[in-house]
């Protein structure tokens, strides 16, 4: 029996300029993580201000943007993964139960990086939108009477621990998105679609038969 495809417009325009917006900004802040001042500080809250625009669209957005089409339960993403391995995948128009908890990963580690960049920005410079709320660093210890010096050596630990913390989150960050784009040449390849052209054009070609 022959089968028919039909193109579909999956991702919105709104989605898809989120998502290379995303791409160059988290780059050039990873690139210029030396710079301080600038070129990093300015990607950083571009980068952040993108987030926070894809977590409000994913409850008001399109359909295939919205969270409730791509979160699904741990065993609905079990049963996905189990079927790669069979010789006929279950096929997604939106992302795939495993692609959409990879989505709510990368979003929750920009977001991680974000908040640490501006908090370390106001804790090391008193700049930021941070700068004037008293936001306690996890590894001061109380003292009852602190002199200027003890007082001067929490700021320093501070710092540390937020430099360290914003370190370790856009690293972890770094692995996700590349754990992501090996998901999409496998997803690609078992299914036979671009899925870096589909986040371009906004379109899939898909089998009538196929398609959830």
């Amino acid at each position: 029996m022959e089968n028919h495809s039909k193109t579909v417009r999956v991702w919105d325009p709104l989605v898809r300029i989120f998502h290379w917006s995303l791409v160059l900004s988290f780059a050039i802040a990873y690139l210029s993580s030396e710079d301080g001042e600038g070129l990093h500080e300015i990607s950083g809250y571009i980068a952040f201000g993108l987030i926070l625009f894809r977590i409000l669209w994913g409850f008001v957005g399109s359909q295939y943007a919205r969270f409730s089409e791509f979160v699904y339960s741990p065993k609905t993403v079990i049963a996905y993964l189990r079927s790669l391995l069979t010789t006929n995948p279950k096929h997604y128009l939106g992302h795939n139960p495993a692609g959409g908890w990879m989505v709510v990963l990368l979003l929750l580690g920009v977001l991680a990086t974000g908040f640490t960049g501006i908090k370390l920005l106001a804790v090391e410079e008193g700049r930021g939108p941070l700068a004037q709320m008293e936001v306690p660093a996890l590894i001061a210890v109380a003292s009852a009477d602190q002199d200027e010096n003890e007082g001067q050596g929490e700021n320093e630990g501070g710092e540390e621990f937020w430099e360290e913390a914003h370190e370790v989150a856009a690293n972890l960050t770094l692995l996700l998105i590349f754990l992501h784009v090996v998901g999409v040449v496998v997803s690609s390849r078992l299914h036979r679609e671009n899925l870096v052209r589909a986040m371009v054009t906004g379109d899939k070609n898909v089998a009538d038969k196929d398609s959830v």
